[in-house]
């Protein structure tokens, strides 16, 4: 049986056979662990990495070991068995590096990519690939090849499509579990779990498959909000979970994975931060250098995990004394920038918001919905920019010389260059270039997967100066998709006056003023430069009973570093506003470029 609205799921308690489908929260408070050190685990596009952290906050080591990645058109996959290698290579070179024995790890907490794992019965990878190489097994994040998948179970406007921002993106589960099944029936029928990354992460370190409310909620169309009145976050009773709409399952072709009490996709759901099974099996202990029965925290999505690591690390100069604390969280958005940039941003009332996904009840902190926009290439457009500009070589050359990143090099190129032609403030540099940054389509707030990359403004050019304008038109139009997301989110009701940023693009000086500029807030950067993994140690602290819950750890384990102010120059916001309207425009003259082609063709 199931509620016959799931919208409102939350209203009556359904009973189930068994086994049952349970909710398992986080444990009670006032059962604390006696010291020791957390670690976190995040599992990236390109790396497996692993952090060391004290119960304040304080990293105290990190490595991380390379994974491997096969790309073929819009199909990109991995390998679960070449990850989890990967990951105990980090886990144990970060405790070396820390100097922490494996009685000192008190917790750990993994944090991933929301990247499809498809394993059978034993545990074993199934393929994903058209390939069929058993080794391929995840379909990676932000693989595109389910976008007709994607609509037509779009074009059912099913109850469930409402929390996630209106549709479902091919970059969620439910598309790719879909075109794996009208093409490769052999892996489907063999597949036994259907895991997001995360979650088949502590799966393989506990032996438990529970899945996480913020992989479910996410990339699965679960209803988390099933659960609220019956929940808070120091409550430690199991309850039956009752947020799955197997109708919709059914009605998009897939309702055999709801069969047999959802085995293949859970039956069992916690909340971030719930210990797991008896913490690590023998097996995973030895193969990570820990203790068995180290607990385990249910997982999250890398990019919440870098909001749980970053979103209380405010310095009290930035805070707002007429705000409670309540409120002012709802004030915030987090931009975890990596590979691609998500915007997390939070409220006590679930929000609508056309185009960006959610609202998720709990999926980053508990009692909280979630909004979450982004941008699926951020990081990964600049790289593209830059390696593939004649310049390219000659500039990783210079750089090499001068021992600084190609991104160190070319903001001094760009310093130079203002200096040079007395501009009143490096932006200006690019007053003839504009950049429309949706090369792997748009997720927010248009949510258009078939949107393309646009730069307006080219010549014959190819030195390095002119690689560095298109590289700052690039920063310059990433950064006017995110106010284009801020301001889409206020429209709709939230208040969003303060970002935080964290990631590897938030190392990048020019890349965080320029935001702050064009956006017009202050923009925190966190003490800590890794607060994806911060993130996932605070879920082995929870586990690990350190803390009552993760808005109580985030508290003690958040810290704020450096605030970038937007600039006082008048001129600078006069500049941006023009070239967002540029920006804008770029994005509809697509669309009629669009419909002028179609016509042409039928």
């Amino acid at each position: 049986p199931r509620p016959r609205d799931p919208r409102e799921a939350h209203e009556e308690v359904i009973a189930a056979p068994r086994p049952r489908l349970r909710l398992l929260p986080i444990a009670a408070a006032g059962v604390m662990s006696r010291g020791g050190v957390f670690l976190g685990v995040d599992v990236g596009t390109g790396s497996a990495r692993a952090g060391i952290f004290d119960e304040k906050g304080k990293l105290l080591g990190s490595a991380s070991s390379p994974i491997q990645i096969w790309k073929e058109k819009d199909c990109i996959e991995q390998s679960s068995t070449d990850i989890w290698l990967a990951v105990c290579t980090a886990v144990k070179s970060a405790c070396s590096l820390a100097n922490v024995a494996a009685e000192d790890v008190a917790g750990l907490g993994f944090a991933a990519t929301c990247s499809l794992v498809a394993v059978d019965a034993d545990g074993s990878p199934v393929s994903v690939s058209w390939s069929a190489d058993a080794r391929r097994n995840i379909i990676v994040w932000m693989d595109h090849r389910a976008v007709d998948q994607a609509d037509r179970i779009n074009a059912r406007n099913s109850p469930v499509l409402q929390y996630c921002g209106g549709g479902v993106s091919p970059e969620m589960q439910a598309p790719k579990l879909l075109w794996v099944k009208e093409n490769l029936q052999e892996s489907w029928s063999m597949a036994c779990r259907w895991m997001d990354l995360s979650d088949w992460l502590a799966y393989r370190a506990t032996g438990d498959d529970t899945r996480s409310l913020c992989t479910t909620v996410c990339k699965w169309t679960y209803l988390g909000h099933a659960h609220m009145g019956q929940w808070r976050e120091l409550d430690s009773r199991d309850m039956e979970a009752c947020g799955w709409d197997e109708v919709f399952w059914e009605e998009i072709g897939l309702g055999d994975l709801v069969e047999g009490n959802r085995a293949k996709i859970g039956r069992s759901v916690a909340f971030p931060g719930h210990a797991l099974g008896s913490g690590l099996t023998p097996t995973s202990a030895k193969e990570l250098g820990l203790l068995p029965g180290t607990p385990v925290g249910t997982s999250l999505i890398d990019a919440h995990a870098g909001g749980v690591g970053v979103m209380e690390s405010v310095p009290e100069a930035e805070s707002k004394a007429d705000l409670s604390d309540e409120e002012a969280i709802c004030r915030r958005m987090v931009l975890v920038c990596g590979t691609s940039t998500c915007h997390m941003a939070v409220s006590k009332n679930k929000l609508f918001i056309p185009g960006v996904w959610g609202p998720f009840w709990s999926a980053m902190i508990p009692e909280y919905w979630l909004t979450e926009g982004g941008q699926s290439a951020t990081g990964a457009l600049l790289d593209y920019i830059v390696e593939n500009h004649a310049a390219a070589p000659l500039l990783a050359n210079h750089a090499a010389s001068q021992s600084v990143s190609i991104f160190e090099l070319l903001n001094k190129i760009l310093l130079s260059m203002a200096h040079e032609q007395n501009i009143p403030f490096l932006s200006a540099l690019s007053q003839d270039t504009h950049v429309l940054p949706d090369f792997h389509g748009n997720r927010s707030p248009v949510a258009d997967p078939k949107s393309k990359g646009v730069i307006c403004g080219l010549t014959l050019d190819t030195s390095e100066k002119y690689l560095a304008l298109l590289y700052l038109a690039t920063i310059q139009g990433i950064a006017y998709g995110t106010r284009h997301i801020v301001e889409h989110c206020n429209a709709h009701g939230h208040k969003i006056d303060t970002l935080l940023a964290c990631g590897g693009l938030a190392k990048n000086s020019l890349y965080i003023q320029e935001h702050a500029d064009i956006i017009g807030c202050p923009i925190i950067l966190p003490r800590e430069n890794e607060s994806v993994l911060l993130g996932a140690s605070v879920l082995g602290a929870v586990a690990a009973k350190k803390f009552s819950g993760i808005h109580d750890a985030m508290k003690s384990m958040n810290a704020a570093g450096k605030v970038v102010h937007p600039s006082s120059d008048p001129r600078v916001k006069k500049y941006h506003d023009a070239k967002y309207k540029i920006f804008r425009s770029l994005y509809e003259q697509q669309l009629s470029h669009r419909s002028t082609m179609a016509q042409a063709l039928q």
